[in-house]
């Protein structure tokens, strides 16, 4: 199975981001840039965060203090960037934006990875599963057709060209019919693939990562 591939968000943003302010009027006034770069850090952030900041403090004549927020940030980035914490991310589909210190991106990257692929067969599992529902109730759909057009056929007054016409109707939606059970059919198949695909990746990942 492929892996998906990782996705770099736009800006090295990990998170999206509102518009309303980043730091509140106190926040700004308290002045803990160590502790504030350390929650973005943890958070995984990336130092663009400070901008953001800075415009929020601006409004209350507050410049960040810079070396402070990014020492802070570093030391949250070493909470952020664990395996654990990587494999997370990957698992819940969310994008990784590139935050890590080289000394602990490769391990992050490689439980990353690993999150992908159990994100991509859960995905698929669930994808599976709509699908079989989705078929199975337009086969429900094309039965309550068929039973009304042959409701038609019996009814009196017709010309039997305009019963020939609702029999050919009525065997061109049996048709159709058929066709959807045999996508039904697939896509059930679809849906063992799937599963034994998530347990594979559990029974893979299990000792490694814990349960999920």
């Amino acid at each position: 199975m492929r892996l998906l591939i990782i996705a770099f968000a736009a800006g090295g943003a990990v998170l999206a981001l509102g518009s309303c302010a980043t730091m509140s009027a106190e926040q700004c006034m308290v002045g803990d840039w160590s502790g504030q770069g350390y929650a973005d850090g943890e958070s995984g952030l990336s130092m663009s965060r400070l901008n953001d900041h800075a415009e929020a403090c601006a409004e209350h004549g507050v410049t960040p203090d810079e070396p402070s927020y990014a020492a802070g940030r570093e030391q949250g980035l070493e909470r952020y960037c664990t395996p654990a914490k990587g494999f997370e991310h990957g698992r819940t589909g969310s994008s990784y934006g590139g935050v890590c210190p080289s000394y602990l991106e490769a391990d992050f990257i490689l439980a990353y990875q690993d999150g992908q692929l159990v994100y991509e067969v859960v995905t698929a599992l669930a994808t599976a599963r709509s699908r079989v529902e989705s078929l199975g109730g337009r086969l429900e759909e094309l039965d309550d057709k068929i039973t009304a057009k042959q409701a038609e056929a019996r009814a009196e007054g017709l010309t039997e060209t305009q019963r020939e016409q609702v029999r050919d109707r009525i065997q061109e939606i049996r048709r159709e019919r058929a066709d959807t059970e045999r996508d039904w059919h697939r896509a059930q198949d679809a849906i063992d693939d799937a599963e034994r695909d998530v347990r594979d990746v559990r029974w893979r990942f299990r000792s490694q990562y814990g349960g999920w």
